[in-house]
């Protein structure tokens, strides 16, 4: 298992790691993240020297920003999803929970039509969702899911 390279193709049997994630989220939650922290800074700054008839001190401006930057985090969290697939398996990594599986516990690889996100079907009418692979991502999903189908055919034809 190549495990730190990304592929190109998708085909199975190379050896080769298929490594997906959410574009346009993650752009959008690094862009939030910081205009979240940026406006907690500037709050922090300007009650500080403004009469507002409350004493505003150093600690309750370090405190601003802390909650600030935790607030931050927790929009970056949005960013985490992946999708880490190769010859043997898939890994999904959503938002707060990370689960592996091999391609024979797959019964597909799918993408519902209307769905936000792509999913693997398991058995028993089961399923967990592929949050790297959005639909507002666009022919980048598309390619996305195509290379998941491709390892998850070779997997089972083999």
């Amino acid at each position: 298992m190549n495990a730190g390279k990304q592929a190109g193709t998708g085909r199975a049997g190379t050896g080769e790691t298929v490594v997906l994630r959410p574009r346009k989220l993650f752009v959008i939650s690094w862009v939030g993240a910081a205009a979240i922290v940026g406006m907690f800074v500037a709050i922090a700054l300007v009650l500080r020297n403004t009469d507002t008839g409350v004493i505003f001190r150093t600690a309750d401006q370090v405190a601003l920003i802390l909650i600030g930057v935790f607030i931050a985090g927790g929009i970056l969290l949005v960013a985490r999803p992946r999708v880490r697939a190769d010859a043997e398996g898939v890994e999904v990594r959503n938002i707060l929970v990370t689960r592996r599986l091999g391609w024979d516990q797959v019964e597909r690889v799918a993408f519902p039509d209307g769905a936000s996100w792509a999913r693997l079907d398991l058995p028993d009418y089961e399923y967990v969702p592929v949050m790297a692979l959005q639909a507002v991502d666009g022919r980048r999903a598309v390619d996305g899911i195509r290379r998941l189908r491709s390892l998850h055919a070779a997997a089972r034809a083999g």
